[in-house]
Parts: structure tokens; C-alpha cells; sequence
């Protein structure tokens, strides 16, 4: 697939893998588009991180509340979402990717959310972090293998 139609898929699809609405897509023309342009190859491992999540990228600690994979040899993108505990959360995320050798290209932060975004070769990283209606934190990733 060209760089420039996975871009354009990969936050629309990340969003859609990150609320775990894929399920409920069935019949629907988008489940369509996500077929067509991952060539079939989707994986949603619910409450599991998927199997073929590159170890390079550290995750943290938490409760893994999804996990998905979209794409095939060409490139990959994979989506986890983590229940986290810690009230600096995207501090410490931020700490475990730059350890892991991963350089910082974006961050973002607000009251109640905060994003940094990462690249080590050939991976890069988009992280988000937000209060959930129980007033803990979730990790979202949104990993993307650039071959």
C-alpha cells in the first residue's frame, strides 16, 4: 500500500481499533474500507496485547483493556489500550521509550490528557494518555511499522 493511503488510514483506524469498535462494524461499508486496505489482515485481541507486538516498544504497566494488530509484511500498525495507575503516567512512558532508545518528535499535554509521539527505526510511536470517567488513567498506543 502507498505511504501516503496508509497515513491517511492510520488515525481513523487507530481510533476506531482504540475504542474496540470493530466488532460492531459488521455489515458496515467501513469494515469494508478496513479489509481493502489492511488486505484482510486485522487481529483484535481483547484484553491481550497481540502476540506479534514488536518487544522493542515498551508498554506500561496496567491492566491491558485492548490490544489489536492491522496489516501484513508491508507494514503493520498495532493499537493497545492499558488501564494505568500511575497519575504521571505519560512521565513515566515517556521514560521507558526514551531508555529503549526511541526519540521524542512531539508532546503535548492538557489538564486531563497528554500525547507524545516517538520513532526508533524502523517503529514509530504515538502515546496517548487520558483520565477515564473513574478518574484513573488509560495508555493508549498506536504503534506503526514503516518498512
Amino acid at each position: 500500500m502507498p505511504r501516503s493511503r496508509r497515513a491517511l488510514v492510520a488515525l481513523p483506524l487507530a481510533a476506531v481499533l482504540a475504542f474496540g469498535t470493530v466488532g460492531a462494524l459488521s455489515g458496515c461499508s467501513l469494515q469494508g474500507v478496513v479489509r481493502d486496505i489492511s488486505h484482510g489482515h486485522v487481529d483484535v485481541a481483547r484484553k491481550t496485547v497481540p502476540a506479534d507486538f514488536p518487544t522493542e516498544v515498551p508498554l506500561a504497566d496496567g491492566e491491558v483493556l485492548y490490544g489489536a494488530t492491522v496489516g501484513s509484511s508491508d507494514g503493520k500498525l498495532w493499537n493497545v489500550t492499558i488501564r494505568v495507575h500511575d497519575p504521571n503516567a505519560l512521565a513515566t512512558i515517556e521514560d521507558q521509550l526514551a531508555d529503549a532508545g526511541f526519540t521524542r518528535d512531539q508532546h503535548d499535554t492538557a489538564a486531563k490528557a497528554g500525547s507524545a509521539a516517538y520513532t526508533k527505526k524502523p517503529y514509530s510511536v504515538l502515546v496517548v494518555v487520558a483520565r477515564d470517567g473513574a478518574r484513573e488513567h488509560v495508555a493508549n498506543y498506536t504503534v506503526t511499522e514503516k518498512k
